[in-house]
């Protein structure tokens, strides 16, 4: 019994479930690493995105016979550049609009209320459940108004936070373009023989994996964002480059970014004029359409090969315990652990297959 697959597999769960007990009863030993772990968690994911989208740039300047160091300062050079054009340009209107966006909650909130009792004084023409919804609504709408301006002013904030840790982020790359090729045989060098050629295809499939996932998604994103903000300006629609820059943000989280992208603009279309929900809606409906059927199939093509239905389930019961982080890293995290997984499979069935021919 104990060479069956369930019994060893029961016994790995109920082994890593006593180790989470234990690590909680003695977490207090852990607490300055712990605190170690937060203060670069931010920092070194940055670094790992960085270090993905930057990395064909240094290998081809390195094909064109720079020395590593030239290849490494001319990416650090790019960035710079990047982000100076994006902080004078970008940084301003966002401000401003960020400004005016607070400063009119309180009228797009009134706005919305005469819409709401516009709406009930033709209570006789409306449903039973219409009238209650919209009673429930009336009372809630400056608090709904509020929560949006607080949520797209922390997202704001969460941005420029982002790029204060930049100023930490860029050790962490320095590095893994440094020495991009020695993690690999460091980690493949504690096996021998079959493990050791595993351990390197394995760490190969999931350099492959976070590759295809950073640079495919990110890409996606930013041309989502820019259909939007084309959209937004051709109909007039106000805060366009914040709505926009938040949709290209939320856009990361599959299949459920795009709905929460549109309901800040619907919002604000609504306080501006109604006609223009229709606008928006139309907008994110061409934008994604596009982006699933045109940019997606081709930029990531199926690396992941994940199922919506598990990245929806995978997302609200990460985001459920993890709060935005665990909505970001969800669906990496989880095919990192897939492709673990196969690759484990695969050497599981190649030993059973070498047993068998030895019999």
């Amino acid at each position: 019994m104990t060479h069956k697959t369930w019994f060893q597999t029961g016994i790995a769960i109920i082994l890593f479930l006593i180790i989470i007990l234990l690590f909680r009863e003695i977490k207090s030993i852990f607490y300055p690493l712990v605190i170690v772990a937060k203060t670069v968690f931010l920092p070194l994911i940055l670094a790992g995105v960085l270090f993905y989208l930057t990395r064909p740039i240094a290998s081809w300047l390195e094909k064109k016979r720079f020395p590593r160091w030239a290849s490494i300062v001319s990416v650090f050079l790019l960035l710079i550049v990047i982000f100076w054009v994006l902080y004078t340009i970008i940084g301003p209107v966002v401000n401003k609009q960020a400004s005016r966006l607070m400063d009119n909650i309180p009228q797009m909130a009134r706005t919305t209320e005469d819409g709401i009792n516009y709406l009930m004084n033709q209570r006789e023409r409306l449903p039973e459940a219409a009238i209650q919804s919209l009673e429930d609504a009336a009372g809630k709408i400056e608090e709904w108004a509020m929560s949006l301006g607080s949520w797209l002013i922390t997202f704001i904030q969460g941005l420029l936070q982002a790029v204060f840790l930049m100023v930490l982020a860029p050790f962490f790359l320095f590095y893994m373009l440094k020495d991009r090729e020695k993690f690999q045989p460091f980690i493949a060098g504690f096996f021998s023989g079959d493990q050791k050629a595993w351990v390197k295809n394995t760490l190969r499939d999931l350099d492959e994996t976070l590759k295809s996932y950073i640079q495919g998604q990110l890409l996606v994103s930013f041309l989502v964002g820019v259909m939007l903000y084309i959209g937004y300006l051709l109909i007039g629609l106000d805060y366009s480059l914040i709505l926009a820059l938040f949709g290209m943000v939320t856009n990361v989280i599959p299949f459920l970014g795009p709905y929460l992208a549109v309901i800040p603009a619907i919002f604000v279309a609504w306080t501006q004029d109604p006609q223009l929900v229709l606008y928006v809606a139309l907008i994110m409906l061409v934008a994604q359409q596009v982006e699933s059927n045109l940019i997606s199939p081709n930029v990531m093509g199926k690396a992941l090969d994940i199922h919506p239905l598990t990245v929806i389930t995978i997302i609200l019961t990460a985001g459920n315990l993890a709060g935005i982080w665990g909505v970001i890293l969800a669906i990496p995290t989880y095919a990192v652990i897939k492709t673990l997984t196969v690759n484990l499979y695969q050497k599981r069935a190649a030993i059973k297959r070498a047993a068998t021919k030895d019999i």
